[in-house]
């Protein structure tokens, strides 16, 4: 399997601060956005992944994350020219995904929740088509909608309904099997000019080859696309830290957990980032682990 982050678009609903960045790189309370979709793609054993943004702020990204070796992970990185849609990285990344599977994460999406990690390693290794994942809104008028049968298959998908059918918002995560780039290759652009990712769902949908996996009461989905949404994001954040203890979307923690890097190369990063409270919070992490060994 491999992976994709579309970090993408102009950002212009939160300029002026993104008027020099991506808005990707913009923090969500301590850690950069990106740190975010990626550590979605980590949780689910991906390692192989490709970074897509704007020529202008690609060099940003590559300045942050490198190769990627330090966590485990092969990082590659194209260019999108121009915001033509999000299935448009479908097409961008045809090389990369080769005759593979992909994953397919937003780079402005945060996603926190109970076993996120076990669902996405025993549901992503079995994608037959397209499996997409939904979260219960309040207000499902502003997303597109899923409506699903009780064994999961996909019946519909409506974009901003007015009568939702179902109030299972369709988020910025999707999994699809080798086949989606013939799809996204073939799409014609939309009357706004873009490759739409709702298109390439509802071909896998008229194949009856479509999935939605409810992501569950309690789980936490949040779009930072706005200077609202990131502020909630933000806050979230810092509230699920500070109450439990535990870092969000920390990179080196989950290359560690997830066996992409050893103890030993894990207390390395960690003495990196000594004098700062990331790098006190991973040297914690290995003290811990130590003591418990013993």
């Amino acid at each position: 399997m491999k992976g994709i982050v579309l970090a993408g678009g102009s950002g212009t609903r939160l300029y002026p601060l993104t008027h020099a960045i991506s808005k990707q790189l913009l923090p969500v309370y301590n850690k950069p956005m990106v740190y975010y979709p990626l550590s979605v793609l980590m949780l689910g054993g991906i390692r192989d992944i490709l970074v897509i943004s704007s020529p202008e702020q690609l060099p940003m990204f590559h300045e942050l994350l490198g190769d990627g070796r330090r966590l485990g992970l092969s990082l590659s990185y194209a260019e999108q020219p121009q915001p033509d849609g999000i299935a448009q990285a479908l097409v961008i990344g045809a090389d990369h995904i080769g005759t593979d599977p992909v994953t397919l994460v937003l780079g402005d999406n945060v996603f926190h929740g109970p076993g996120f990690s076990r669902l996405l390693r025993s549901r992503l290794p079995h994608v037959d088509g397209a499996l997409l994942f939904g979260c219960s809104v309040s207000d499902p008028q502003r997303y597109g909608v899923g409506e699903v049968a009780a064994d999961g298959r996909l019946l519909s998908i409506e974009e901003k309904p007015a009568q939702p059918r179902s109030n299972l918002a369709l988020t910025g995560l999707y999994a699809y099997t080798n086949d989606v780039i013939d799809i996204a290759k073939n799409l014609r652009p939309s009357a706004r000019g873009e490759l739409e990712i709702s298109d390439v769902n509802r071909a896998y949908l008229d194949q009856g080859r479509a999935q939605l996996v409810n992501l569950g009461r309690g789980f936490a989905w949040l779009d930072t696309g706005t200077h609202d949404s990131l502020l909630q994001a933000a806050h979230y954040v810092q509230v699920e830290e500070q109450r439990q203890g535990v870092r969000i979307a920390c990179l080196e923690e989950i290359a560690y957990r997830m066996g992409f890097i050893t103890a030993e190369q894990c207390q390395e990063l960690a003495s990196r980032l000594r004098h700062t409270s990331y790098g006190r919070y991973l040297h914690d992490i290995m003290n811990e682990e130590r003591t418990s060994s013993d």
